[in-house]
């Protein structure tokens, strides 16, 4: 018997006519439209419902998820912000540049040590 198989020649198999998503159509999702229907299902914008989950988080002292939004947050707007400027004399610059490296430490040592962080 003679069965003809679409296989390579390495064993796995190969190309099948028609399979695969067709050439030029669109996401089955759309952010713009997920986002529409998150503010249509809830009444608030997708922001808000951010925002009310992480004050949520925070209440519940759910500090693995209060980390992962701070996190997220954080990527969120440096990855928007790539550079900061700082105006005032030699002197005020200066101070403020101690205090943003300061903030930065004490922002990477409060995410080392979270109190969820010595139970995984």
């Amino acid at each position: 018997m003679n069965l003809k198989t679409n296989q390579n020649t390495n064993g796995h198999g190969g190309a099948r006519p028609g399979a695969g998503r067709p050439k030029g159509s669109t996401p089955k999702i759309r952010v713009e439209d997920l986002l529409d229907q998150i503010e249509m299902a809830t009444g608030k914008s997708y922001a808000e419902v951010l925002a009310w989950n992480y004050a949520g988080a925070i209440t519940r002292s759910d500090w693995s998820q209060v980390s992962i939004y701070d996190r997220a947050f954080l990527n969120k707007i440096v990855a928007d912000k790539t550079e900061v400027e700082i105006i005032g004399n030699d002197e005020m610059v200066e101070l403020r540049q101690a205090a943003f490296t300061e903030a930065i430490r004490q922002l990477n040592a409060t995410n080392r040590t979270t109190p969820d962080s010595d139970t995984k």
